[in-house]
């Protein structure tokens, strides 16, 4: 039990910091397209926290309410790049991609673990394949904003 939950609150962490990169990312867009964007994402991400905060909760223990260390130094990392490169959106979406990374790689590990009941496991990996998509749109986006200063 205690590592299900240690699990699902390292997943919670990894929610909450894509939420706050996402948001930090849509004030900082310049563009409207992506503004709203970064603001969907940001409440995937919301919502996938929350689910999986009820089933911590429901596992009788603490859920998780906020991000990570590293995802407060990845935040300010947004907010500082945008500012020096006067709020570029090229700029964000690398930030954002490499953001998705370390979800990813956080989901894979989780699924990998062999911790995780498989009703908890068909909610993980149904995230992860969020994950996946948002990555691989910011991917997408990245690509043909990178084509368009060439």
């Amino acid at each position: 039990m205690a590592s299900i939950t240690s699990t699902l609150n390292n997943l919670i962490e990894t929610s909450k910091d894509g939420e706050q990169g996402f948001r930090t990312s849509a004030e900082n867009a310049q563009n409207a397209e992506l503004k709203q964007l970064f603001m969907r994402r940001a409440d995937d991400c919301a919502r996938g926290a929350a689910e999986l905060q009820a089933i911590v909760a429901r596992l009788g223990k603490e859920p998780e309410d906020s991000g990570s260390v590293a995802g407060a130094i990845h935040r300010g990392w947004v907010n500082l790049k945008a500012a020096v490169a006067n709020r570029d959106d090229l700029a964000i979406l690398e930030e954002c991609e490499r953001g998705e990374d370390v979800a990813k790689a956080s989901y894979r590990k989780a699924l990998e673990s062999g911790d995780l009941p498989a009703d908890v496991r068909a909610i993980v990996q149904k995230q992860y394949e969020g994950v996946i998509r948002n990555h691989d749109e910011v991917l997408a986006l990245r690509e043909r904003y990178r084509a368009l200063q060439h």
